[in-house]
């Protein structure tokens, strides 16, 4: 199964990137594991400078701002092709 990790303390834009993630996958009507990262810690180890960050099947695709959904309905394609 797909894995969507949402990388951010839960902010805003976090839940945003969560909200067009969630809308991407009915688009496309595949379905996901999604996890909430929040632990700085945890975080750090997807070395991205700035959050939100969204990874997909451990690939990180975006960070540092809030992606479309045309985005990432392309990149949850290229996880599942």
């Amino acid at each position: 199964m797909l894995s969507i990790k949402v990388l951010g303390p839960g902010c805003p834009n976090c839940k945003k990137v969560e909200m067009i993630s969630r809308q991407a996958l009915e688009a496309i009507g595949a379905q996901a594991e999604f996890t909430k990262v929040t632990d700085y810690n945890q975080i750090m180890q997807y070395d991205i400078l700035s959050t939100p960050g969204l990874v997909i099947n451990e690939k990180v695709v975006s960070s540092g701002r809030i992606p479309t959904q045309a985005e990432v309905i392309t990149w949850i394609a290229d996880a599942l092709s």
